[in-house]
């Protein structure tokens, strides 16, 4: 299955001096999210639903619009990462 780039959305720019700008990442879509696991895009949907919520951390943008940044999604693939040379 070939990897899709995940879409880049520019960080919008501070509006005034004083305040940091965001910086600038990549955002998967739920769909894109899924495709990149292997995953039915039901599996990301349930984790945001499970009381506690699952899966990596997550954006609403709207009740249908849901963005991952791409910096978290790696972050939660590592630490939920099992090395069995040191588990053993």
């Amino acid at each position: 299955m070939p990897h899709h780039a995940p879409p880049h959305i520019p960080a919008p720019t501070a509006a005034h001096g004083n305040e940091p700008e965001l910086p600038d990442e990549s955002w998967y879509s739920t769909e894109q999210l899924a495709r990149m696991l292997n995953l039915d895009p039901s599996t990301p949907r349930r984790w945001r639903t499970a009381r506690p919520p699952q899966g990596p951390p997550f954006v609403r943008l709207s009740p249908r619009l849901v963005m991952y940044s791409a910096r978290d999604v790696h972050r939660w693939l590592a630490d939920h990462r099992i090395d069995p040379a040191r588990a053993a």
